[in-house]
């Protein structure tokens, strides 16, 4: 039995075990285990588990697991928790060119700690009838606007799970959003998420707040949009092409350490 060395960090409540495997000795075929370090009696607990590796032509590499135990694809919030983490190691300053499931991101960290993460260009949104506003930003998400007052009492897990695993979805998964407009001007949208892969629902989605913006700009929301999950406050940027397209999208938020420590494995 060996002794693997972890750092756990959240953000907007959306928590993740970072292990610095820049040696690449971490065995990413090995589901069980990283299904057992993100589970949260038996083992760490998490929503996932994010590898910082070294690359010979970016700052790192981020290899991101569900907590599930299977390869992932982006993490926005994770994103945002790994360049935090590379800054911690002194892979970074405050400037990140690095490498992702959905390709290449960049990065900067303010002075107060607050991680901007440019997301990839997203090309267009799709109805899916009864479902909502289909977008993927690096990840595959539905959008479902709901009526005023109705957020905080929706049973996520059930909703969500009942899309996700729905005739049209069921064969890839998609996660599912809710989400309730702000009822004056200058309030945040408010967001609730159902995550494919954590299978439940998460204090927060960085690609899936980063989907209820660009979608929110169909009824009127402008960049940057604030929006409000139950793990915090986050904020997304674009640029609203003609062709209907978005461009320079960046999630801005808070990623913080919590705990580092060692487990059995």
């Amino acid at each position: 039995m060996t002794t693997l060395h972890f750092h756990k960090y959240q953000g907007t409540g959306n928590d993740f075990v970072m292990i610095d495997d820049r040696a690449r000795q971490f065995d990413i075929t090995d589901y069980k285990l990283v299904r057992h370090l993100c589970d949260r009696r038996m083992g760490i607990g998490a929503d996932g588990l994010i590898l910082l590796r070294q690359h010979a032509d970016y700052d790192f590499e981020m290899v991101y697991f569900n907590a599930d135990g299977h390869l992932g694809s982006m993490c926005g919030n994770g994103g945002r928790c790994t360049v935090a983490f590379a800054k911690q190691l002194h892979v970074i300053q405050n400037q990140a060119r690095f490498l992702a499931a959905d390709g290449p991101h960049e990065a900067r960290v303010d002075a107060d700690g607050t991680v901007h993460l440019r997301m990839q260009n997203v090309t267009g949104q799709q109805v899916v009838e009864e479902h909502g506003i289909f977008l993927d930003t690096g990840s595959p998400h539905i959008v479902q606007f709901l009526s005023p007052n109705t957020l905080a009492e929706l049973n996520v897990f059930a909703e969500g799970q009942q899309v996700r695993y729905s005739e049209y979805f069921r064969e890839k998964g998609t996660n599912v959003n809710f989400v309730e407009a702000p009822a004056t001007a200058g309030q945040p949208w408010q967001v609730r998420t159902y995550e494919r892969g954590v299978e439940d629902e998460t204090l927060s989605c960085g690609t899936g707040v980063t989907a209820v913006a660009l979608a929110a700009s169909r009824q009127g929301a402008t960049s940057p949009v604030h929006l409000r999950t139950r793990g915090g406050d986050l904020r997304v940027s674009f640029e609203a092409q003609p062709d209907g397209s978005f461009t320079h999208v960046y999630l801005s938020g808070p990623a913080t350490w919590v705990f580092e420590g060692n487990i059995p494995c």
